[in-house]
């Protein structure tokens, strides 16, 4: 690699690092063909975690970091003073298999900065894509941020090629995205999500491929004063409404030279951590947003139990469980218990009557768990009155890492 690709790598990759939506799940499993290039497995090499835990490795960089648009957080806002580089297609395209071929990578991310007009953008984008897949037989995993404002034929075009698309949502409210990002139309970003929604339903059910990964969003955690609440609720509509795949939560990042209207320090992560555990509970633990919401104080998550605890103790009365009679809903509200383990246990009970030591092997979190369930053998005492019960099972402070 000369000098001048590998400086723009370097500007490029760092740029790129505030953009979490970059889980390659949900991708079709794709093998290695005589004549193509890379392949997607359950599992790639093991550069990378994403937030649902598997282990990933892809190319995650920006075409350019030069943009028109000035958004007040963004570090490569028109008015940001940083050091910009601009990638062409081929030396995306060049990256991709050299890396690949080399074994770093199992895919491609790729974003960009809006350089000329979003239509020029988007086929910027779509030119890498449909590069690899047609004039290199790649197979591998591809993820293109696509540009709202682009012209929905453009965006037609990049399911054709990609395994996943996504639009960020950027902030939870119409208000926040006036005010930090004035040049963006938070109603133009949900229509864009709408109608890629709408191309993905409509392929799967004509059993063609676009986008067979889905398409995610990324919405900025502590830029502005919106709660956890509004953000759960913003979530599950935004599930609902459009079949996101993933939505990731990105706690903010103060930047250089920074507008005042932002935070001058980033929100704790182990906010974003619960939002992300709060997202989980909706969507693997038949959560509603009332029961998630219903379980913050004064609007904000609890930083030292997770929501599934916290909801467990605004709701004592409901328990504790009996392992051996519950059914499976119940269970998977008890803290500790995950859906393996719950699914370990129906199965289990239905050959034996379960003890406490049985529930001990079919799972990890027995510890937290144990305050709120019944076995043949073992039932808690004044679950209600235990006023120490949460400062029992919380969680000691830690400081995560942002990168």
């Amino acid at each position: 690699m000369d000098d001048a690709l590998k400086k723009k790598l370097t500007i490029l990759a760092d740029a790129a690092k505030y953009d979490a939506s970059c889980a390659s799940s949900g991708a079709p499993r794709r093998k290695a063909e005589a004549g193509g290039l890379g392949s997607t497995t359950g599992a790639g090499i093991c550069h990378a975690y994403t937030p649902d835990g598997r282990c990933v490795s892809l190319l995650k960089i920006l075409l350019t970091n030069y943009c028109l648009f000035d958004c007040a957080y963004c570090v490569n806002r028109r008015s940001s003073n940083v050091r910009r580089a601009k990638f062409s297609v081929d030396e995306v395209v060049t990256l991709t298999v050299e890396f690949y071929k080399r074994n770093y990578i199992e895919g491609l991310f790729l974003s960009s900065g809006i350089i000329r007009s979003p239509d020029h953008t988007m086929e910027q984008l779509i030119r890498v894509a449909k590069t690899l897949r047609q004039r290199h037989g790649f197979r591998g995993y591809i993820h293109l941020k696509t540009i709202p404002e682009a012209s929905p034929w453009l965006i037609e075009q990049a399911g054709l090629y990609a395994d996943r698309l996504s639009i960020n949502l950027e902030l939870p409210t119409e208000a926040s995205l006036e005010r930090l990002a004035p040049e963006k139309d938070g109603a133009a970003i949900q229509t864009a999500m709408g109608q890629m929604g709408e191309r993905i339903l409509q392929a799967r059910e004509e059993k063609r491929r676009f986008a067979p990964a889905g398409q995610s969003t990324q919405v900025i955690v502590g830029a502005d004063a919106s709660t956890d609440e509004s953000l759960i609720r913003t979530s599950a509509r935004l599930y609902d409404h459009y079949g996101l795949k993933r939505i990731y939560y990105s706690a903010f990042s103060p930047i250089p030279d920074a507008a005042s209207i932002l935070p001058s320090k980033s929100p704790p992560l182990q906010r974003e951590h619960r939002l992300y555990q709060a997202d989980w509970l909706m969507r693997y633990y038949a959560f509603s947003p009332d029961d998630v919401a219903g379980a913050t104080e004064s609007g904000m998550l609890a930083l030292d139990v997770d929501p599934k605890l916290a909801w467990a103790l605004r709701n004592r009365d409901r328990f504790p469980v009996d392992v051996n009679r519950a059914d499976r809903e119940m269970l998977l509200r008890v803290p500790g218990l995950g859906v393996r383990a719950v699914d370990k246990i129906v199965a289990a009970r239905r050959h034996a009557t379960l003890r406490l030591d049985d529930v001990a092997r079919l799972t990890s979190g027995l510890k937290r768990a144990r305050p709120f369930l019944v076995a043949a053998d073992y039932a808690p005492t004044r679950l209600t009155d235990r006023l120490d019960l949460r400062a029992r099972l919380a969680e000691p402070p830690r400081q995560l890492s942002l990168f």
